[in-house]
């Protein structure tokens, strides 16, 4: 398009019908009825919701464009161990000679170690992802590869007399470095999915970028391949925007250690998004930011399981959540099954910390979590467990909306002067609400336009 625009008819979240104007990538008026001018593009709206765009604030976009092209080895897919052997023995090896698998539960075969990847399918080097994205399981082929018996790394796994496992636990850098060279995937069909659902803005929780990784992204990004805004926690030297810290479910760190980490970031002058999925994790990072203090920006990620009586105490630290109740809506017959029916209420908590005082963000963790918004929305108003947690559905909208630099905070609104990032729907707002609800997507521009 030409870069003028006017949205005529649309319905804005206060509910008025008006005429958006767009000029040089920014809304320049906003009134009951624009008049169009001479070389203006226009769209009718007909009523449909117009709304800034959406920000998705923790999501993985190198893991999201290489789980395009890998190997789906967990449910709905596959749901048993037969399943499992014929998708690997029809896969076909990447351009490195390996195959890569994504998507592993434990309910398809049980721990998945590298014998019984090789009584799978031993044919070629596999390494295969749990649902989770917290683990590797390589097969003997792979081991080898890798040298998993001559490494030292404390993520792998190994049986009583020392020999690997073959799962390998956080060491997503340390597997990289094994693997044979390669550039990371590239992120414009990333970037076409996340246009078609009305995200704008993301935020890159993945911990440790390497260099090259952050090189790719940024020139994906200046090049507009990668159309939305992004923000990097794991991107070194970068003052101001939060450091990423795993708390790893498998090895929590010894308070000293984590308050040191939690030190240097703030003296370098950033604020940190701690990774805390049980409640064993929260109580330790609590503890560590009573002893170091709290900054602005300091965030939870995920926040999984958060016990009532530790809700206050997020409170008082001034600490921000960003949760992904999706989960609970694409595996709440897992939470159902493995967690306790009476921690049941801790899962991805959002009205009651809405309520104390803490601001609460909304995203995906894709290719972890579903990526799709407006399922994570409908998930947070309408939940599968612990029904005293749901928002109304505007107020799950308002978690999408709120700038990435501040997640939880004011959620942005359309008017004058602010950058066009914008999502037009083909409903008003209220109606049901799904991925092809979304008629056009801006960033300055057009970058998604349904055909519909």
């Amino acid at each position: 398009m030409t870069g003028r625009l006017l949205l005529r008819d649309a319905e804005l979240l206060d509910g008025r019908r008006a005429d958006v104007r767009v000029r040089d990538g920014r809304i320049a008026e906003i009134a009951a009825s624009v008049p169009r001018e001479a070389g203006e593009e226009v769209v009718e709206c007909g009523g449909g919701a117009l709304l800034p765009g959406l920000v998705d604030h923790h999501l993985h976009l190198h893991a999201l464009a290489a789980a395009r092209h890998s190997v789906r080895c967990g449910p709905p897919e596959v749901t048993g161990p037969a399943g499992l052997a014929a998708v690997l023995a029809a896969a076909s090896p990447g351009p490195d000679g390996w195959i890569r698998g994504v998507g592993y539960h434990e309910s398809v075969a049980g721990d998945l170690t590298g014998a019984v990847l090789d009584r799978l399918c031993g044919r070629h080097p596999i390494r295969v992802q749990h649902r989770s994205g917290a683990m590797w399981m390589l097969n003997s082929h792979a081991a080898r590869a890798v040298r998993l018996d001559e490494a030292d790394h404390p993520g792998i796994e190994r049986e009583a007399a020392g020999t690997p496992t073959g799962r390998i636990w956080r060491a997503d850098g340390w597997l990289r470095s094994r693997l044979p060279p390669g550039a990371p995937p590239g992120l414009a069909d990333v970037g076409r999915d996340l246009a078609r659902l009305g995200i704008t803005a993301v935020t890159d929780a993945t911990p440790g970028l390497s260099p090259e990784a952050v090189a790719a992204i940024t020139a994906e990004a200046r090049t507009g391949a990668l159309p939305q805004r992004v923000h990097l926690l794991g991107a070194p030297r970068s003052p101001g925007v939060p450091w990423k810290i795993v708390l790893a479910d498998s090895g929590l760190p010894a308070l000293d250690e984590l308050t040191g980490r939690i030190r240097r970031a703030h003296a370098a002058g950033r604020p940190v998004a701690v990774h805390a999925v049980t409640r064993e994790a929260l109580v330790l990072l609590l503890v560590a930011l009573r002893e170091t203090g709290s900054v602005p920006g300091d965030r939870i990620e995920h926040a999984a399981l958060v016990p009532h009586e530790l809700i206050g105490e997020i409170a008082d630290l001034g600490l921000a959540v960003v949760t992904q109740p999706g989960f609970l809506a694409d595996r709440g017959d897992d939470y159902a099954r493995d967690v306790p029916a009476d921690e049941h209420p801790d899962l991805y908590r959002c009205r009651s910390l809405i309520e104390a005082g803490v601001p609460v963000a909304l995203s995906s963790d894709a290719p972890y979590g579903p990526l799709d918004p407006w399922a994570v929305i409908a998930a947070a108003s309408g939940r599968t467990l612990g029904p005293a947690e749901r928002v109304p559905p505007r107020r799950a909208l308002d978690a999408y909306l709120a700038p990435p630099e501040d997640p939880g905070g004011a959620p942005r609104r359309l008017r004058p002067g602010a950058p066009a990032d914008l999502v037009l729907l083909h409903v008003p707002w209220g109606a049901d609400l799904a991925a092809d609800a979304v008629q056009l997507t801006m960033i300055g521009d057009v970058i998604y336009q349904s055909a519909g």
